[in-house]
């Protein structure tokens, strides 16, 4: 089984333990920033994304200087938080993606995720 197999069963099932979740009983009302450092193909891709209601954006560049962004569909549970995209990168490339951000208590979060342009990245976000 390889990398992109698993982070598309992760999203298939982030995706159906979302539809089984409760309506959170506060909304996120500040927008929630993050950077992202990652590598592919030994370039390395960085980008600056925002979270805001379980939805999210990411403007990000990869190797050979490609940029795009990025539409991110977030499923928050208490301390994680299941992510999965699409993005029009270049030319008209689509790229998809996914990942999970980590909320520890405090006002910095972190996270993992996949790119199929800008490879695999860490991310370090901040909560106001």
């Amino acid at each position: 089984m390889n990398f992109k197999s698993i982070c598309g069963s992760i999203s298939a099932i982030a995706a159906v333990i979302s539809l089984m979740q409760a309506p959170p009983v506060s909304a996120q009302l500040i927008p929630e920033p993050w950077v992202t450092l990652g590598s592919k193909d030994r370039s390395v891709s960085y980008g600056v994304g925002i979270k805001f209601f379980d939805f999210g954006a990411e403007l990000g560049t990869g190797p050979n200087g490609v940029t795009g962004v990025d539409a991110l569909k977030f499923f928050s549970f208490p301390v994680i938080s299941p992510y999965a995209g699409l993005g029009l990168y270049g030319d008209r490339v689509v790229a998809y993606s996914g990942g999970v951000q980590f909320y520890p208590p405090g006002n910095t979060f972190f996270g993992v995720g996949y790119h199929s342009i800008r490879g695999v990245s860490g991310q370090l976000g901040f909560k106001f």
